[in-house]
């Protein structure tokens, strides 16, 4: 059990480190113009429409690193540090969420199994932590209540897992068109593709913490507590 405690610090450590990382990268590269005085609502419209989708609207929402694209009403929702920036960060994450437009319109097979599992992660996540309490509680007199809390949590992990793919693809998509459309050139593309491999980090480290945790919960179940 002691290694799994060291396990899952190091996890929090690396997760907090990475996130510190690309709030400085956000920082950093929201200074740095695109050169072409595009904003990320502009760049966002023109890879939309590059690609042939009109039936998606841009809008922008409150915070930072709040930006996401929203396949139920088809939006794609950018924050206020990007939706007005012309910053080589706002062209990045503008085309980032886009490259989600272009999965849901393409039908990317990853997409649709996250979108098809949301329901079911949001009923998860609603009972999921009274139900782990109480089956951590009750282990030794009703184990199925925390084998009920375990296939809850897998969801979510399962969940986490699944947009790895969906996200790290739509970096790609968004790359590469910011190259060829030239929004990107041979001096500022490195920047925009540095900012989006920070952010992907943080879905990689997010999923391996949940992993983590389901196999905490795991052990318990087996009865491998110190």
């Amino acid at each position: 059990m002691m290694s799994y405690w060291v396990l899952f610090i190091g996890i929090a450590v690396v997760s907090w480190l990475v996130q510190m990382n690309l709030q400085n990268k956000f920082k950093k590269y929201s200074k740095i113009p695109t050169g072409n005085g595009m904003t990320g609502r502009d760049v966002a419209l023109k890879m939309l429409h590059d690609n042939g989708i009109y039936d998606v609207q841009v809008t922008h929402t409150p915070g930072q690193l709040t930006d996401h694209y929203n396949p139920t009403n088809k939006t794609v929702n950018l924050s206020e540090g990007v939706y007005e920036s012309n910053s080589i960060m706002a062209a990045a994450v503008a085309a980032h969420e886009c490259g989600h437009a272009v999965q849901h319109a393409r039908m990317y097979a990853p997409l649709k199994m996250r979108s098809a599992l949301v329901p079911v992660v949001n009923f998860a996540s609603s009972i999921m932590t009274w139900v782990l309490l109480g089956g951590i509680l009750m282990v030794n007199t009703f184990p199925q209540l925390l084998l009920a809390g375990i296939i809850l949590f897998a969801m979510t992990t399962l969940f986490s897992f699944i947009t790895l793919p969906v996200e790290i693809n739509a970096s790609k998509r968004a790359l590469v068109w910011l190259s060829s459309s030239g929004i990107t050139n041979s001096y500022n593309h490195a920047q925009a593709e540095d900012a989006l491999r920070s952010a992907a980090y943080t879905y990689v480290v997010a999923a391996l913490g949940s992993l983590a945790t389901l196999v905490y919960y795991i052990m318990i179940f087996m009865g491998r507590r110190d």
